[in-house]
């Protein structure tokens, strides 16, 4: 199965693990209820890690729940664990196979702390370790980047999301997703016209924030795993604090920005990339006022509640990804030094 088709694959990944795993979500919900879960603390790497950022925003947005991101090393490495009384203590990891992810949750059920593995294999390493299992239901994955079992992450952490708020109308719009991702699918034309012409480019930056922050990290991950890009992610507000100051005429800037809370600034700041630094804007939204200064634009669903946004912007993302990659005359399907199971200690 190559690349290109596990990322149509996705709207059909995401019905499945709606489907199969909504029961398993509830149980998860209700025993978070029932301990009385203060915080939650989530341990992943790569495109694992970029979903995790999602689950910073939603989580704390939507439940009112505090996330921290792991340092698996503290527990590995350095074999100093932090107390983890009171926690949701969830591993993210498409194979299971990690063993610094898997120490994270074999040492928060030592200390008693609810653990949640969410993975592609229900029979790993890291499901063993876990309390409670949510099967991403991807179907193997032989791409090396992975990006259907990316968006079926983002899907498990929304759904546990709305089941922790006994949320239907939440539920409700999540049974749309599938139907977005589609629709989002259909602009590849558009999309590798924008690839072609940004094919010579070697390094960028991405900006994102707020919920689409995990979308720039995924994008710019892509860019670097397929097409050897430079890509730097930045949140837009973090962004004006030093490094626009590296922005020449011409350089290429890619940017998410779905209408939404975090729309006013992101305009502001591209007005300013556009007007002041002739950057080179490549943008992925569905507001024309975002739109409005870039070279390029890559359309999203109208109808596109904010919170739910990731799981559709980083499909134009993950095609231009695959777009350049093969105009810079590469082989997506073999990135340079990459093995689709990394093993970090």
């Amino acid at each position: 199965m190559s690349l290109i088709s596990e990322i149509n694959e996705q709207p059909a990944v995401i019905r499945r693990l709606m489907e199969s795993q909504a029961g398993m979500v509830a149980q998860v919900a209700a025993k978070v209820r029932q301990e009385h879960v203060n915080y939650a603390l989530v341990a992943a790497r790569g495109t694992s890690n970029n979903a995790a950022l999602y689950a910073t925003y939603l989580w704390g947005a939507a439940n009112r729940l505090p996330v921290a991101l792991a340092a698996p090393s503290l527990f590995s490495v350095y074999r100093q664990p932090p107390c983890l009384r009171g926690a949701l203590v969830v591993g993210i990891s498409q194979s299971g196979q990690s063993p610094d992810i898997v120490a994270v949750l074999s040492e928060a059920g030592r200390q008693g702390a609810l653990t949640l593995a969410i993975t592609n294999d229900p029979a790993s390493p890291l499901a063993r370790a876990s309390e409670f299992v949510l099967d991403l239901c991807a179907g193997p994955e032989r791409a090396v980047a992975a990006t259907k079992t990316y968006t079926a992450e983002l899907m498990a952490i929304a759904m546990v999301s709305a089941a922790l708020n006994e949320d239907r109308a939440a539920v409700e719009i999540l049974r749309a997703v599938p139907g977005l991702v589609e629709e989002a699918l259909r602009s590849e034309e558009a999309v590798a016209r924008a690839a072609g012409r940004l094919s010579a480019m070697d390094q960028c930056v991405v900006l994102g924030r707020g919920y689409n922050f995990a979308t720039a990290h995924e994008w710019s991950l892509k860019l670097k795993e397929l097409a050897y890009v430079v890509a730097a992610p930045y949140s837009s507000a973090d962004f004006l604090h030093g490094p626009i100051a590296m922005v020449e005429p011409g350089f290429p800037v890619l940017a998410v920005a779905p209408a939404g809370a975090a729309q006013r600034d992101m305009v502001a700041l591209l007005l300013r990339l556009h007007h002041e630094h002739r950057a080179d804007l490549l943008v992925i939204s569905n507001d024309q006022e975002v739109l409005a200064g870039s070279q390029a634009l890559l359309w999203l669903p109208m109808d596109l509640p904010e919170w739910i946004s990731p799981m559709v912007s980083i499909v134009p993302a993950q095609l231009f990804c695959y777009h350049v990659t093969c105009a810079k005359g590469h082989d997506p399907e073999k990135p340079r030094g990459l093995s689709k199971v990394t093993l970090t200690h």
